[in-house]
């Protein structure tokens, strides 16, 4: 006899529709074998179905079964595919009628007929949604996740013989209720801009960064408290919007990075990988694609301590994200494209040793030594990054002093205030931040004043800015202006991002 149950898997950041067909011969020795491309995941998925159905009591048949994951040519991993196929084999046995028309099934087996939490449950249940099946079926404890998405109501089960009992009206189960989602919520922040003594321009210059988005480096000493800010800027990032909340949970949830109850990522990613981290962790691939820190970081912040200590090829790899906003990962096995729309947050000391050019400690590097420190990192890298930031060592009197009055909550609101203004203005232009814009964006809604165009003018020819550099310093005039609620970029608007640009065009 033959059974169909609908199930999905993951392909990137989306799921496509798997047709699970169990067929249970007449004929022929005992056997279970699973084809379709599956992956060793799956493979093991034979003896976790006959556990559990032989500890939930059913009968496991003693014949020869074959699983067929349709389509044939598509790769299929993890164990998402354990209950649709146990339920494929009691259908095909005879032990269940077959009631799992306009239903998608999705979720791993324990060996005693529990069902596990399973990763991608969001992208299953947009998958059900888009398909247009009725219900879907999910472990307990992926409910929440599942239920965000609405039209299409959603079963949850903690083992198997309740999904069994459900399907025989042994046993009623409710759909579970919509999932509402919110925005951040009332979170104390480990670091606080108020605890940072000095450093106004740098809380100013990571103001802005979280304003519109743009990318900053930071330069300076050990112990200036580079790594302290970068931790700050967490607490005034904005709010996740619904969409974005949407794209983000939907990468974490398939990446398997899910924190722990908790249906859905309510808060910006703040990614800090460590310069040993290899190409794959920060960037992405693997045989089965997965999508790295670059993409783990979407909507949200990745901070890359000690810049020059990660390999060039990483750093190298970093520009499409940065220029496009999304990765693309090239395998024999196939490409594919993950978002990326992240904030570099880069911090690196001025040499080897750190004090070149501080009074207060003499440099030990060799020239060649701070020649090629400096060159570890590329030109074209660093055009890329709109905030070039010089952070000194702190002065003993404001070391010792009061508490900086203005804390993050109050930088916060001001930040959310200029991004209220860029979604209104960007809207159904696709794009969120200033950061985003291109070079039409920039015509459209760069209104420039005639003395601020000569003052960028003059500092095009004096401090060599490339196109791309003129663009960025525009785009950061356009964000502090957003920040005084200004409509049009004033001259000291422009005199102010012209400060932010690296050193090395002057």
């Amino acid at each position: 006899m033959l059974a169909k149950v609908v199930s999905g898997a993951n392909v990137g950041l989306d799921c496509v529709p798997v047709t699970v067909e169990v067929d249970i011969a007449s004929q022929g020795l005992p056997s279970f074998t699973i084809v379709g491309l599956a992956d060793r995941a799956v493979e093991e998925a034979k003896e976790r179905v006959r556990a559990a159905l032989r500890n939930c009591g059913a009968n496991f048949p003693p014949k020869r079964i074959t699983v067929n994951l349709a389509p044939a040519d598509l790769p299929k991993e993890g164990p998402a595919f354990d209950l649709p196929i146990a339920l494929g084999v009691l259908v095909a046995s005879g032990q269940l009628e077959s009631k799992l028309d306009e239903t998608l099934v999705v979720g791993e087996l324990s060996l005693d007929g529990g069902l596990r939490s399973t990763r991608g449950i969001l992208a299953f249940a947009m998958l059900a949604k888009g398909m247009g099946a009725k219900r879907i079926f999910v472990p307990k404890e992926n409910a929440a996740e599942a239920a965000v998405v609405d039209g299409v109501q959603v079963f949850s089960f903690g083992n198997l013989l309740e999904v069994f009992q459900f399907l025989t009206n042994a046993l009623e189960v409710k759909p579970e209720a919509p999932t509402g989602l919110w925005g951040r919520e009332d979170q104390v922040f480990e670091y606080d801009f108020k605890d940072i003594k000095g450093q106004q321009q740098a809380k100013r210059a990571l103001e802005i960064a979280a304003a519109g988005g743009h990318n900053i480096l930071m330069k300076g000493p050990p112990g200036a408290g580079k790594t302290l800010l970068a931790r700050s800027l967490a607490s005034i990032l904005p709010t996740l919007s619904k969409e974005e909340i949407l794209e983000v949970t939907k990468i974490y949830s398939i990446s398997g990075n899910m924190p722990a109850n908790r249906p859905f990522i309510t808060i910006r990613p703040f990614r800090s990988p460590h310069h040993t981290a290899s190409y794959v962790g920060i960037i992405g691939g693997g045989n089965i694609i997965k999508p790295g820190e670059v993409s783990l970081a979407h909507r949200g912040v990745l901070f890359l301590d000690e810049l020059p200590e990660f390999p060039r090829m990483i750093l190298e790899a970093l520009r499409q994200p940065m220029e496009d906003r999304q990765v693309t990962i090239s395998r024999s096995s196939g490409s594919l494209t993950f978002p990326s729309q992240f904030i570099l947050l880069a911090a690196q000391n001025p040499c080897p040793c750190g004090f070149l050019g501080s009074p207060n400690k003499h440099c030990v590097c060799m020239p060649g030594q701070i020649a090629r420190y400096k060159k570890k990192v590329s030109g074209p890298l660093l055009d890329r990054i709109d905030i070039h930031l010089e952070v000194p060592a702190v002065e003993l009197e404001k070391l010792t002093g009061e508490d900086d009055p203005e804390d993050s909550k109050t930088v916060r609101e001001m930040v959310e205030k200029a991004r209220q203004i860029q979604i209104k203005r960007f809207y159904g232009e696709g794009i969120l931040t200033n950061a985003e814009m291109g070079s039409q964006h920039i015509k459209r809604y760069c209104q420039i004043t005639a003395e601020g165009l000569e003052l960028l003018k003059l500092a095009i020819s004096q401090m060599n800015l490339s196109a791309r550099g003129y663009h960025r310093a525009l785009k950061l005039a356009r964000t502090i202006a957003d920040l005084s609620e200004s409509e049009n970029i004033l001259p000291e608007y422009v005199a102010e991002a012209l400060t932010y640009r690296a050193r090395e065009e002057s």
